[in-house]
């Protein structure tokens, strides 16, 4: 085998490699009324009184928030995991 070959060899071994190591992201997908939606963003900020409101906390990608009401860009619900509480949440965040 000549060097290049072998070159391209590693190369091609560590390309496929790579590309089952490589976890696609989830598609994220707005919030239902009446369902318990997974967070699928890094990070969701909860506000406490309204949309763009003060904030209470964060819930994590994986954790779950209770849709009690949608309107458009942002849903009112319970937080769960460390919150707790109900609050908002932008939309469009969950799995």
């Amino acid at each position: 085998m000549t060097r290049t070959s072998t070159r391209t060899t590693l190369v091609l071994a560590l390309t496929a490699a790579m590309a089952a190591l490589t976890v696609n992201p989830a598609t994220a997908a707005n919030g239902t009324v009446g369902q318990r939606e997974t967070v699928c963003a890094q990070d969701l900020f909860v506000r406490v009184t309204a949309p763009h409101g003060a904030w209470m906390g964060t819930l994590y990608r994986g954790q779950t928030f209770l849709v009690e009401e949608a309107g458009g860009d942002w849903v009112y619900g319970f937080a769960y995991g460390d919150i707790n509480r109900r609050g908002w949440v932008q939309n469009g965040w969950f799995c």
